[in-house]
């Protein structure tokens, strides 16, 4: 493995169960595979713009041929979409906000989510171009949605595996912090995570 790259959303620092999680995380890739560049993305300390119609109307377009002036968001996108491409390993640590993803992680699969570059169309139909890596999730939540009668509202991991998918990640995995806001499951809610950390695979 060469590169890993590390999605961090939450703006709560030390007191994020995601990123409590994500430095374990990270601590534990790095004794796995030594040789490894670790990239850390703080979407939280550097939100990422949300995509405007000319940025669209560059890595939408269809005919490479004839593109169209490049903006600077466009720019950012063939950075993080380069960065992303280069990775062996993508590490999506986040909160769940209202039963769904923070807006600025949106962002970030906005601008990486691209025709021609993670994703083409074809006669079979769509085929993922960011094929041959693996991901971990660690969603943070109040409630507990693995199980039980919040689970149809979890539209992080359901929505985070169908995106990942669609660009050809299919070796995903999911490791939750969940529980934080209810007696008697918060206080084992972030050991509980470690712990699986710890006993990851390589």
């Amino acid at each position: 493995m060469k590169q890993i790259l590390m999605i961090d959303v939450s703006p709560r620092g030390a007191a994020s169960g995601s990123r409590v999680a994500a430095d374990r995380l990270a601590a534990r890739l790095a004794a796995i595979h030594p040789a490894a560049r670790l990239v850390r993305r703080d979407l939280a300390a550097t939100p990422l713009p949300h995509l405007d119609a000319a940025t669209l109307d560059v890595i939408a377009a269809r005919d490479p041929a004839n593109p169209a002036p490049p903006t600077d968001l466009a720019r950012l996108s063939d950075e993080l979409t380069d960065e992303l491409l280069a990775s062996d390993c993508l590490v999506i640590a986040t909160p769940m906000w209202n039963f769904g993803i923070p807006s600025m992680l949106k962002a970030w699969i906005d601008l990486v989510v691209r025709p021609g570059r993670t994703f083409q169309y074809g006669d079979a139909g769509v085929l993922g171009l960011a094929q041959g890596k693996r991901a971990i999730l660690l969603p943070a939540s109040g409630g507990v949605f693995s199980e039980g009668p919040w689970r149809p509202f979890d539209f992080v991991e359901p929505y985070l595996r169908h995106v990942l998918g669609f660009i050809g990640i299919s070796d995903v995995e999911t490791i939750r912090i969940e529980g934080m806001n209810i007696p008697g499951l918060a206080e084992q809610a972030i050991p509980n995570a470690l712990s699986a950390i710890d006993n990851l695979a390589g």
